[in-house]
């Protein structure tokens, strides 16, 4: 009687693992369901956050990508302490997404085409952007200068990491330049915000790509809606700091379902290949006709 009671109690505890329920529609669902289509609700298209791995595995080709920079870890410079320890709080994000950053970013091919892949995990404290996050982004614009191909940073963020206060405020203002450069150099950097994409990430590298793609349903700002409702003293409207909000009032360039990404990059990634190609020929007959010009005038 009793192994019969421990037996029920088993099957319950893993009753809840196979199956998810979507927030958005309340729909109940296998969770086999959801993950083969990229954990994406096949009742109302609720796009599920997912962990960097997932989100890489979604952009970059099989067995492509190489991950840059995961010895780099984060300190505590401040010995910042509010109800727990900076260091407590970083042990504890470790051993609860076996990372050392909430950004995970590295080499590889999407469709054969050559990226610099930045992806935040937002497990690993809300995703929050310190020094070490700011530095893997800024070796990954520099990979990507080397290389002459572009950049892509997926956004999944809280903002900049209040334990590390200007050290995390810094990071905007340094990854925002290496993006600079990048540009400078005629290579794209695409930016893809995903639920939420906020604070100082957004007021930042994330807003400053030359296509900026959402997710459906993503939550993007600065601020949250209750601080600034709090502000300005009036109602929001609805669907406020949604990336379809966003989208209709020209703040971003599309949204695009995660299955449709991939494709979406590859494309975007030939496009500015054929630009260049388009760009390059004219510049080298510039050069060659003030030569001559130059040569006839000095004869």
């Amino acid at each position: 009687m009793f192994a019969n009671l421990f037996k029920k109690d088993e099957v319950k505890n893993e009753t809840p693992n196979q199956w998810i329920k979507c927030p958005k529609c309340t729909s109940l669902m296998y969770y086999k369901e959801v993950e083969a289509i990229q954990n994406v609700c096949p009742k109302c298209n609720h796009h599920f956050r997912i962990n960097a791995e997932k989100r890489i595995a979604s952009i970059a080709d099989e067995g492509s990508f190489v991950e840059c920079d995961a010895n780099l870890a984060p300190v505590d410079p401040l010995k910042f302490t509010d109800k727990k320890s900076y260091k407590k709080r970083l042990e504890e994000a470790k051993a609860k997404t076996g990372k050392t950053s909430s950004v995970v970013s590295g080499s590889c091919t999407i469709n054969g085409q050559d990226a610099e892949l930045v992806v935040f995990d937002f497990a690993f404290m809300g995703g929050s952007l310190g020094s070490v996050e700011g530095e893997k982004i800024v070796r990954a614009v520099e990979r990507a200068i080397e290389k002459e191909c572009g950049v892509i940073i997926v956004s999944a963020s809280g903002g900049a990491r209040m334990q590390e206060s200007t050290y995390a405020l810094l990071q905007m203002s340094k990854t925002s330049a290496a993006l600079k450069r990048l540009d400078a150099k005629g290579l794209p950097f695409i930016s893809i915000l995903t639920d939420p994409t906020m604070g100082g990430v957004s007021a930042s590298f994330a807003m400053l790509g030359d296509i900026i793609i959402a997710e459906p349903g993503a939550l993007i700002g600065f601020a949250g809606q209750r601080v600034i409702k709090q502000t300005v003293g009036v109602d929001l409207p609805e669907g406020f700091q949604r990336s379809e909000f966003l989208l209709e009032h020209g703040l971003i360039d599309m949204v695009v379902d995660r299955g449709k990404i991939k494709q979406t990059l590859s494309d975007f990634f030939k496009l500015f290949d054929q630009k260049k190609k388009e760009t390059e020929p004219a510049g080298i007959e510039e050069e060659t006709k003030t030569e001559i010009e130059t040569e006839t005038e000095a004869e």
